[in-house]
């Protein structure tokens, strides 16, 4: 579809007829024990990135990625820390360019904080986002202790991507769904992922 910026990840470009549209936000949720990351390293490929760790030190993000056997790019890595990590956020995102990707792995910190301050935040990011007609990516933890303004990121969210990893058998599956997308037509199937060395649809058990 024309005017979308594509992800750099083919499958999720096809399923979303060409990408996502400017402008748009994200919620990506994983577990912890999942390779989620992947997915996201993956995202650094297709344009300029500014990625906001909140949990990892940037050195440890950019050998992460540095060492990842998919095709990545060359990420800004910045770690957001100090006592108040919405106001650092909002600063380093000022600072984005036009057309860009901005990454913040993981949320979770910046939904712990005040639910009115974390719901002005997130109003100013969507403008921030629709200005410079970049995408943003909230990388969302699941599991127990889910933060308190996990609702407010997924109202905020133009797209929602729901990664669950389970063990068939003896084989570890990885589904996708995209149950919230207000860019267009929403998939309705689940796409099976393949999260080794890069993000590829799932072919072991298609039947020709």
């Amino acid at each position: 579809m024309a005017g979308r910026l594509d992800t750099g990840i083919d499958v999720l470009d096809r399923k979303l007829d060409g990408g996502l549209p400017p402008g748009c936000i994200v919620a990506y949720t994983a577990e912890a024990a999942s390779q989620s990351e992947l997915l996201l390293y993956e995202l650094t490929a297709a344009r300029g990135t500014l990625y906001l760790t909140t949990e990892r030190s940037d050195d440890a993000v950019r050998h992460a990625i540095e060492s990842s056997p998919s095709e990545v790019g060359s990420p800004t890595v910045r770690h957001v820390s100090g006592d108040d990590p919405l106001e650092e956020a909002t600063r380093l995102i000022g600072a984005l360019p036009d057309g860009a990707n901005l990454i913040v792995d993981t949320v979770d910190v910046l939904e712990r904080t005040d639910t009115d301050e974390y719901i002005e935040f997130c109003n100013e990011l969507k403008s921030h986002m629709l200005e410079t007609g970049s995408i943003g990516v909230l990388h969302c933890l699941k599991g127990k202790g889910v933060p308190t303004n996990r609702s407010r990121t997924f109202h905020a969210a133009d797209a929602v991507f729901d990664l669950r990893t389970k063990i068939t058998g003896s084989e570890l599956e990885n589904h996708l769904t995209i149950p919230k997308f207000r860019g267009g037509a929403q998939p309705t199937e689940a796409i099976k992922l393949e999260l080794t060395e890069e993000v590829a649809i799932d072919t072991s058990r298609d039947i020709a």
